[in-house]
């Protein structure tokens, strides 16, 4: 029998699923159920090529994941058995540094951090549970964004706080993406031609959630997301940075709790706040080029705080191998790369206007000139980095 992994990908709205096959970890079915818990939930998913989907309306997670479960036994290669089913998850403190095999106890474990990424962690809980329940004998492997960014020192992951918050109750910046951020150095590595030991680059994660991450040596030593997924850049509706000093004054003008504002500024800001009609860059782009001004301005505020955070992240590095862009928004719009660069051309920085508008393709990723520091594009692989950190937990016997 053929060996499968199946990699659960689940959202606060929406799952994405995706299903190798083989060693060679060859994917045969990729999926991904979005705007659930809403009357305009829907289903895409690509099995041999073809691409298929279908409206499902007002559904609840459960059903979802129960929908995705039946896509998956219906496309499952018949010669194929399950061999392990893996799951990434947002936040994992500083219990977990390495993918672990989920348990009762790594569920409480997990379950603990919830309050950090309230809007991620209970979804990834439930996709385990579910998944556990509907493949009771298959192992359950749990692949953290956090455990990436442990390597970050103390005075990058510390806040100027008094030091018994972080002791006591963990406080501190943890950092996400690392799925990605691990596969981004593997990659550019390999084009480059450096080891991955070697390897200085700043890598930029950009899609609804947005981050960047300075790596020397291989190894995280700052990222701009902090102790919950709201530090940092603008995002699609996440505030980032901003004055703490505003809970305090929001609360009193508006009159709601800090909950509340926390919800605001998770939910309801970002791009979506900034330009009043959508999270996403796409939308936002056709806006501007119609006149816009508020989606205009919502972009420039993107590649703003975007170039400063690369240039800070030259202080950590000196020196780097590449800048590197991913996500949907760095993989895709060459718009949103091209402003960012332009800001920081005193760095080093000279686009290759051609390359770039094809994404990089004829030439490994790069989109900058030849005399230029380099800047790559590279697609995110995360289900992939999920499957093989599976395969691998299987393949050594440790379930």
């Amino acid at each position: 029998m053929r060996p499968l992994i199946l990699v659960l990908n689940a959202g606060s709205s929406s799952i994405k699923f995706e299903l190798f096959a083989d060693e060679k970890l060859r994917s045969v079915l990729s999926g991904l159920i979005e705007s659930i818990g809403t009357e305009c939930a829907q289903l895409r998913y690509t099995w041999n090529g073809e691409k298929h989907q279908q409206p499902l309306g007002l559904i609840n997670f459960q059903q979802a994941l129960m929908q995705a479960f039946q896509i998956y036994r219906q496309c499952a290669p018949a010669d194929g058995k399950l061999c392990a089913v893996g799951h990434r998850v947002v936040h994992g403190g500083e219990l977990f540094t390495q993918p672990t095999l989920v348990t009762e106890e790594v569920l409480q474990q997990i379950e603990r951090c919830n309050v950090l990424a309230p809007l991620h962690n209970p979804s990834n809980l439930f996709g385990m549970v579910t998944a556990m329940q509907d493949f009771p004998e298959v192992p359950q492997v749990a692949v953290f964004d956090t455990a990436f960014h442990q390597t970050l020192p103390d005075y990058a992951y510390l806040y100027a706080l008094p030091y018994g918050y972080y002791a006591d109750y963990g406080v501190r910046r943890y950092g996400f993406h690392g799925i990605n951020y691990q596969y981004l150095v593997r990659q550019s590595a390999k084009i480059i031609g450096v080891e991955e030991n070697q390897l200085s680059i700043i890598a930029a994660h950009l899609g609804n959630g947005c981050s960047v991450c300075a790596v020397h040596a291989g190894k995280s030593v700052d990222v701009s997301m902090g102790c919950t997924p709201l530090e940092g850049l603008i995002m699609g509706t996440r505030s980032g940075d901003l004055d703490p000093g505003l809970f305090q004054y929001l609360t009193k003008q508006l009159n709601c709790s800090v909950e509340e504002i926390n919800t605001i500024l998770t939910k309801k800001s970002g791009l979506l706040g900034v330009s009043g009609q959508s999270h996403d860059m796409r939308v936002l782009q056709q806006a501007a080029q119609a006149g816009d001004i508020r989606a205009q301005l919502a972009i420039e505020m993107f590649c703003y705080r975007l170039a400063k955070y690369i240039a800070a992240f030259m202080v950590p590095l000196g020196s780097i191998h590449a800048l590197v862009f991913s996500g949907g928004i760095g993989e895709y719009a060459a718009e949103i790369r091209q402003k960012t660069l332009v800001r920081l051309a005193f760095l080093g920085f000279h686009i290759d206007s051609a390359a770039n508008a094809n994404h990089g393709a004829a030439q490994q990723g790069r989109i900058t000139s030849a005399e230029s520091i380099c800047a790559l594009v590279i697609a995110a692989q995360e289900e992939l980095m999920i499957a093989e950190t599976a395969m691998q937990l299987v393949c050594q016997g440790e379930v």
